[in-house]
């Protein structure tokens, strides 16, 4: 567990500043446009009911309550689950958060139309078998929407750690590879061209895999 306690210093850490990179925070109104479009587009018409799984400061979590789906905000980080609920309240929502391990969530199978995770994969100490446990979660027609993404240079030393498989994000390629026994299909977003998600221009590996339909569900 020496590893999740780092994980989870290391998140803890940030919690103040997190908010301060603008597809963090979505303070600025262009930036929050283009992230309520493309979760449109992903998850679809109110209401869903979402698990997003390591939801940091809980600014999707919120958005989406905003526009009508039921969420709930999982992450490691009491800071950081702190920092949603504040978020929530000053929004005058009362959107789920609690502090759990977003790679084995303690939520019930089958109950959520929609798994959601922004950034998180690469976090994760065994990335694959969290991808088979959340989507237990899922009804069968439920889906995956993952943002992620490969980035420029690693941050394995930053997050104190030396073995996450896929720190420094992982390609596109390799996430799906991943999916395919889990789901009947995956769609590929490609959003390294959309500058207005991140608040500026991005030059490395960013992307949206939404998976539909989990294998297992069907089966069941």
């Amino acid at each position: 567990m020496r590893q999740q306690h780092e994980i989870q210093v290391f998140w803890t850490e940030q919690a103040s500043t997190f908010d301060d990179q603008p597809d963090h925070g979505l303070l600025d109104p262009a930036v929050r446009a283009a992230w309520i479009a493309r979760l449109a587009e992903w998850i679809g018409d109110p209401p869903v009911r979402v698990a997003d799984l390591g939801c940091g400061t809980g600014s999707l979590s919120v958005l989406l309550t905003e526009v009508g789906h039921e969420v709930v905000g999982i992450d490691l980080s009491p800071a950081m689950v702190e920092q949603a609920r504040k978020k929530a309240r000053r929004a005058g929502f009362s959107t789920a958060f609690a502090v759990g391990d977003a790679s084995a969530p303690d939520l019930a199978t089958g109950a959520f139309d929609v798994v959601l995770a922004r950034h998180v994969v690469w976090t994760l100490p065994q990335p694959v078998t969290a991808l088979g446990r959340w989507a237990r979660l899922l009804g069968p027609h439920g889906r995956f929407v993952l943002v992620e993404g490969r980035w420029s240079s690693p941050s394995v030393e930053s997050a104190g750690t030396s073995d996450l498989p896929w720190d420094g994000g992982v390609p596109a390629d390799e996430l799906i590879a991943a999916l395919a026994p889990l789901f009947e299909r995956t769609d590929h977003c490609q959003l390294s061209d959309d500058s207005a998600l991140w608040g500026k221009a991005v030059t490395d590996e960013r992307y949206a895999i939404v998976a539909h339909r989990p294998l297992q569900a069907r089966e069941s």
